[in-house]
Parts: C-alpha cells; sequence; structure tokens
C-alpha cells in the first residue's frame, strides 16, 4: 500500500508529474492569479521534500534557485515526491514587493486562518492543501532591504537530525536562530516537520555565487534522503561548516553615507575599521569599528542611511 499525498484536492498517484495550479484569490478585476506547484512522485514510495521559494516577494534569488532545480530536471526523484514552489508570493513577486497586497508578511502568518486577512487566508490553504504532505522543507529567502546575506543555513539548535541535515547541505555557515513566531518554519515545525531555511543574497537582486550554493546544497539534501543522486552535478566540494551560535548588528551612529571595506564571509577581530559613516558634503566621515570578533554574514549594500540603521551582521562561534 503507497502512502497517499493529497495536494489542492487531487490524489498524487506513484509515477504522476504534474503542475497544479492553486487559485484562491484574484485581482480587483476577477482576474486569476495562480500559483503553480510542481509535482514529481516516483513509482517508489519514500521522503516527500517540499522546495519554497519566493514567500517574500522581492526575494528573487531563491526563485531563481528553485527555478533551476526545475529547468534541469533536479526535481525528478527515483524514490519519494519532490514538491516545488518556486514563487509563492505571486503577490509580492508581481509588485516587486515583500508583503501581501494587504500589507503584512507572508511569514508570520502561518499557519493561518480560513477567516483572516488575505495573508493570513492564503497561508492556511497552503498548509492545508500543499505543505503537510512534506517530511522536509528547504526554504529559500535572502537578505531584505538591500542587505546581502552570505549563503548560510538556519536551524533551531535543540534539532539533531536538522543540525546533520544543514551540515550535508554543505554552506560554508550553519547559524543557530530561534524561530519566529507565526512563521512558516515555525508552523511547519509543530506539525513535526523538518525545515531548513537558506539565507543568500540580497533583495531584488541574482547573485550566480549564492544561486550556486543554493542548487548544490538542495541536491546534496535530495541524495541524503534518498530521493535522487545528483552528485556528478555538484559544482563545489561539500565544505567544513562553521557554526554561528548567535549574532549582533553593528549599527550607523550617524546619518550619511555608508561605505563598507569589509567582505561577506570573511573573518573580523574587535576593533577592525569594517566601514565608515559621513555627511554627503566631505565636512565628517565616521570610521565604523568592530565591537565582535567573528564573521561578516550580512552587510548593508544601501549607501545611504540612517542613525540606527542595521549595517553589518557579524555571526559569533562562542
Amino acid at each position: 500500500m503507497y502512502k497517499e499525498i493529497k495536494i489542492l484536492g487531487k490524489e498524487i498517484l506513484p509515477g504522476d508529474s504534474l503542475t497544479l495550479k492553486m487559485d484562491i484569490a484574484r485581482l480587483y478585476t476577477q482576474s486569476k492569479l495562480e500559483v503553480p506547484i510542481i509535482i514529481n512522485r516516483a513509482k517508489e514510495d519514500g521522503t516527500c521534500l517540499l522546495m519554497l521559494a519566493g514567500i517574500h516577494g522581492d526575494e528573487v534569488n531563491g526563485v531563481e534557485i528553485v527555478r533551476q532545480i526545475v529547468s534541469k530536471g533536479y526535481h525528478i526523484p527515483k524514490k519519494g515526491t519532490i514538491i516545488c514552489v518556486p514563487v509563492l508570493n505571486v503577490f509580492g513577486f508581481i509588485n516587486k514587493t515583500r508583503e501581501f497586497p494587504d500589507g503584512r508578511d507572508l511569514n508570520r502568518m502561518f499557519p493561518g486562518s480560513k477567516t483572516g486577512a488575505l495573508a493570513s487566508r492564503f497561508a492556511n490553504d497552503f498548509m492545508n492543501q500543499v505543505a503537510f504532505n512534506a517530511d522536509y522543507c528547504l526554504d529559500f529567502h535572502t537578505g531584505g532591504n538591500m542587505r546581502f546575506n552570505y549563503a548560510h543555513v538556519r536551524l533551531q539548535n535543540s534539532d539533531d537530525e536538522l543540525t546533520e541535515l544543514a551540515k550535508v547541505f554543505g554552506t560554508k555557515f550553519m547559524m543557530y536562530a530561534k524561530q519566529r513566531e507565526s512563521s512558516f518554519r515555525h508552523a511547519m515545525s509543530k506539525l513535526n516537520k523538518k525545515v531548513i531555511l537558506f539565507e543568500g543574497g540580497k533583495s531584488l537582486s541574482l547573485d550566480r555565487n549564492v544561486t550556486r550554493y543554493g542548487i548544490d546544497g538542495a541536491l546534496r539534501v535530495m541524495k541524503y534522503l534518498g530521493l535522487n543522486d545528483f552528485t556528478e552535478n555538484l559544482v563545489d566540494k561539500n565544505p567544513d561548516t562553521i557554526v554561528i551560535k548567535d549574532s549582533k548588528w553593528i549599527r550607523a551612529d550617524q546619518s550619511g553615507m555608508y561605505r563598507s571595506f569589509i567582505k561577506v564571509g570573511e573573518r573580523v577581530e574587535i576593533g577592525d575599521v569594517l566601514g565608515s559613516v559621513s555627511d554627503p558634503f566631505g565636512f565628517s566621515e565616521k570610521k565604523i569599528k568592530s565591537k565582535y570578533s567573528g564573521y561578516i554574514i550580512n552587510n548593508n549594500h544601501l549607501p545611504m542611511v540612517n542613525q540606527g540603521d542595521a549595517l553589518i551582521n557579524i555571526g559569533l562561534c562562542k
């Protein structure tokens, strides 16, 4: 007897390969706005993996990762099931914005409700009609507000299986991070589903290295879960993993023009000069020094900043 998988009301049988359209909301004109759910199930039963991107509509690098996985045929398993959702927040993707049309952050609305706001209803339908089928999920994100994340994975530190899966994914950094209340990751964990969150790049931007890291990681996870073996298609070797146990933001002490002197991924020590903030007229410039020793995980790419803005995120190993 094979495992029952039902998505959007349709039973997915062994050997099925199809794309279903999630249609739960319309534009003001009543035009449909559909979310493609790409499903491939092998004839042999096994693990169900969900690969998801675009919860935030402006985080397009995650969309590119899942798109390439589909276009290159990596989403076709020899055992088990792979579900791909390249763009979940189609509303935001079309408008190049992070949020849903109701102004809400979709990743703070899970598991949602049938009678709530638009984003809450959407989250509820996705959880109950699609996501609940998955045993594991790779959730692809980027830095928001033009803040560039060095490619890394995030997970809670109390789960040994997730820690092993994060090491298999194979980014240079693995960051322990508390789950945000009402996030997709938080809602899935309550269903005992395993979620690895990938972060890399910045909003409204594509980065080839970040894309490569994301695809390679997904292929390694597929092999580990017994779905398929695409080892020959890996671009990079699995690096030694550096565990980030905490992170601290360096913020602007004054408003002005921000110049960075460091690169994401590199190590810095207390007292190192990380950048500077100046007025735009040439009268003053203040150096930014590190208050911590660790690795640069995120760097703000906006040249104009306000006092208090987050500039640099430093990952701490102790």
